[in-house]
C-alpha cells in the first residue's frame, strides 16, 4: 500500500517513518539517542537532539554494517544504545545468511565518549554465565538493560519448544555488559489468546520505573495489526530474579485502534522528557491494516510518541489520544 493512503488523525503521525523497535535514550547531559531497525535489516543507525521532537530532522548516521555472509549477515534488529560501566553500548540480533532465522544477540562498544563521532567496535555475542546451558542456543533477541539497586539485568526474549517454537522472555544478572552472572530466569510466556494470534510471542522488553513499582513492557503476537502490547510489574524492594514477584495484567496496555488510526503498536521504550520528570513511550506502528505479504518486511513501521499518564494506583495509563504537541 502507498504510505499517503491512510486515514490521517492527529495520533498517528510519526515522530520518525519507517524506523521500527524504537529505542530513544537521554544521557546525563540531556542529549536524546534515537537508534531503530531500518527497513532493509542491514545496518545500525543513530541520531541525537537536544529534544525528543529534534530527533525527527537530526542528522541520522550509520555506525555499522552487517557482514557480508556468515553471523550477522542478515536481519538486523531492534538495536538498543546504553551507557553502562563509563562506556557505550549497543545491543542488537543479527542472523546468517545461510541459516536466516540463527537469530543471536550481539554487541557493538563505541571506543570513546562521543557514541556520533567516535568509532564502534564489534564486542562479539552476548556471553551466558558460565554455568548457564540454555541461554542464546536458541532463536534469541530484543534485549534490553535494567539498572537497579546498582546491579544490570539482562531482559531478552528467546524462542523454546520442539515444532511450535514459543518466544519467551527471560532474565539475569550482568557480570559485565558483555557477560551475563547467572542462569537464565523465565519471565513471561504467551499465556493468553492476545499473545498468541500467528505466533506465540513475548518480546521487546522495556522497562519504566514509577511510584516504587517496576513495569517491563513487552510485546506479543504477530508483527501485523494483532501486534500488541502487555505489561508485568514488580515491587522495587522485591527480588527481580524472582519471577513469582512479578505480576502479569491480564489484558494488553496497548493494541490496534482505528479510530485513532493506529495499527499494530508495540516494540517501545521508555524516556523522560525535557523536564525530567514526564515520562514518554515511544513505540512503533502503522497507519494501516491493510499489508500485502509478510508484515515483517512492511516498511511503514513509524516510530511514534505519547505522553504516559498514570492512575491512582501508579500504573501506567497507555492513550493513544496523547501526544507531543
Amino acid at each position: 500500500m502507498n504510505k499517503d493512503n491512510y486515514r490521517k488523525t492527529p495520533y498517528n503521525q510519526p515522530l520518525i517513518e519507517q524506523r521500527a523497535d524504537p529505542y530513544v535514550y537521554r544521557h546525563v547531559d540531556g542529549t536524546y539517542y534515537f537508534t531503530a531497525s531500518v527497513p532493509e535489516y542491514d545496518r545500525i543507525i543513530l541520531r541525537s537532539a537536544g529534544s525528543v521532537e529534534g530527533l525527527k530532522d537530526a542528522e541520522e548516521i550509520t555506525l555499522w554494517y552487517k557482514h557480508e555472509s556468515g553471523e550477522q549477515s542478515l536481519h538486523i534488529w531492534a538495536p538498543e544504545i546504553h551507557y553502562l560501566e563509563g562506556a557505550w553500548y549497543i545491543y542488537y540480533a543479527a542472523g546468517d545468511k545461510d541459516d536466516e532465522w540463527e537469530i543471536r544477540p550481539y554487541i557493538l562498544k563505541c571506543t570513546g565518549q562521543d557514541p556520533m563521532k567516535d568509532d564502534w567496535v564489534e564486542a562479539g555475542m552476548m556471553q551466558a554465565a558460565d554455568e548457564d546451558e540454555f541461554s542464546f542456543h536458541a532463536f534469541s533477541l530484543d534485549a534490553t538493560v535494567l539498572k537497579h539497586k546498582g546491579e544490570l539485568y539482562y531482559i531478552w526474549a528467546e524462542k523454546t519448544g520442539v515444532g511450535k517454537q514459543i518466544s519467551n522472555l527471560y532474565i539475569a544478572r550482568m557480570e559485565s555488559p558483555t557477560k551475563l552472572a547467572t542462569a537464565q530466569v523465565l519471565l513471561t510466556t504467551p499465556d493468553y489468546d492476545w499473545e498468541r494470534i500467528d505466533f506465540w510471542v513475548n518480546e521487546g522488553p522495556a522497562i519504566l520505573k514509577h511510584d516504587g513499582k517496576i513495569f517491563l513492557t513487552f510485546s506479543a503476537s504477530a508483527t501485523g495489526e494483532c501486534y500488541c502490547m502487555g505489561m508485568l510489574y514488580i515491587d522495587e524492594d522485591e527480588d527481580v530474579l524472582d519471577p513469582h514477584k512479578w505480576v502479569k495484567l491480564r489484558y494488553p496496555v496497548l493494541k490496534t485502534d482505528a479510530e485513532a488510526g493506529i495499527y499494530g503498536p508495540g516494540h517501545n521504550s521508555f524516556v523522560k522528557a525535557e523536564d525530567g520528570v514526564t515520562d514518554l513511550c515511544v513505540y512503533h506502528a502503522r497507519q494501516y491494516d491493510e499489508i500485502i505479504g509478510n508484515p515483517l518486511y512492511d516498511p511503514n513501521r513509524h516510530a511514534m510518541v505519547m505522553k504516559m499518564k498514570f492512575d491512582e494506583k501508579g500504573f501506567p495509563v497507555f492513550d493513544l489520544h496523547e501526544n507531543l504537541k
